[in-house]
């Protein structure tokens, strides 16, 4: 009986609290807000001494300095993994392309070596002009691999940067994270890299061979001159 008593009172406080907050035609904004505020702290309180809440009050954590820090070395711990997972896939791509460029560069200056001596002049100069625009498609396939790879390596800066902030800090499993995620992105970049050391030792193979053979060439061409230069005398058997 003592607690329906009370909420009869906390219902007629709360009916002369409305009559009194929509009294006037033209309120005020902000004092409308203002009083729409009291108005709903009465209604918890009131509620709650009551004893008519049905759900009760959860206290919420106090967040000290530390466990916000730690928050955000996390959060600073993972946008630095994903600018490095974003670069390694960058700087894999590039040097995927530049090794297919390579390649394919190797195998056109094989060809032309193969056919050295067989070909028209005109033969010839078409051969050398798609070789030409081969070797500068992999200089702009190189410059790419050289743009990426230099942000990868301030990703990789980055997040070494970010585990030490986060073990600092006390965040000890995002740091081991970032740090798990540098290794896997140098290990990936790795062995891309071994594509290309394999293309450009075959491009540096190739080089050596077409100057070997071009001399052989030159040679030959010079001999076959100097047998035509010889006077018919001196060719004929005594």
């Amino acid at each position: 009986m003592a607690a329906l008593r009370r909420w009869a009172g906390c219902l007629n406080f709360l009916r002369s609290s409305s009559r009194v907050l929509f009294s006037s035609r033209k309120p005020a904004v902000h004092k409308l807000g203002k009083w729409t505020n009291i108005l709903y702290t009465s209604i918890a309180s009131l509620t709650v001494g009551g004893g008519l809440c049905a759900v009760p009050f959860t206290q919420v954590d106090n967040l000290s300095h530390d466990s916000l820090i730690r928050r955000a070395a996390s959060l600073v711990t993972g946008s630095s993994s994903t600018f490095l997972s974003q670069t390694t896939l960058a700087l894999i791509d590039a040097i995927t392309e530049y090794s297919k460029a390579v390649h394919t560069l190797v195998a056109l200056q094989r060809r032309y070596v193969a056919s050295l001596g067989k070909l028209t002049a005109a033969e010839e100069d078409s051969i050398w002009q798609v070789i030409i625009g081969q070797r500068a498609e992999v200089s702009d396939r190189q410059d790419e691999c050289r743009r990426f790879e230099s942000t990868w390596v301030n990703a990789v800066k980055l997040c070494e940067t970010a585990a030490e902030a986060a073990y600092t800090s006390g965040a000890e499993q995002a740091s081991i994270t970032v740090q798990t995620n540098i290794q896997v992105a140098q290990s990936q970049v790795e062995e891309a890299r071994k594509l290309s050391q394999d293309a450009d030792k075959k491009l540096a193979e190739t080089k050596v061979m077409e100057v070997e053979r071009m001399s052989q060439h030159a040679a030959s061409l010079e001999s076959n001159n100097d047998e035509e230069d010889v006077p018919e005398a001196y060719l004929r058997e005594d």
